[in-house]
């Protein structure tokens, strides 16, 4: 995510735009005297979707998106449902 930094006048001041900049993803670290003191983020993150936040994950560099497509699992082995049952019950020692 990117974050700016300003100083608390200045926030003061632009407190409007630093705002809509929160509202498309980016964070503002505010600052007294060259010391941080407030963090400026989004309410919450529900308001947007799941792709979304996703896509902002990747754009930040925090996450990274699938290489390649996972293969299919092989169709599971046919087993009569009793004999999965005894060995299920078997390996638990009953």
């Amino acid at each position: 995510m990117r974050i700016g930094k300003t100083g608390v006048r200045e926030a003061k001041a632009r407190l409007s735009k630093l705002i809509r900049d929160v509202q498309r993803g980016k964070e503002w670290l505010i600052t007294d005297r060259g010391r941080p003191v407030a963090r400026l983020v989004p309410a919450t993150g529900r308001d947007i979707s799941l792709q979304e936040r996703i896509r902002r994950l990747e754009d930040s560099g925090l996450i990274e998106p699938p290489r390649r497509r996972v293969s299919r699992l092989p169709a599971p082995l046919p087993i009569a449902k009793e004999l999965a049952q005894r060995w299920l019950q078997e390996d638990r020692g009953a």
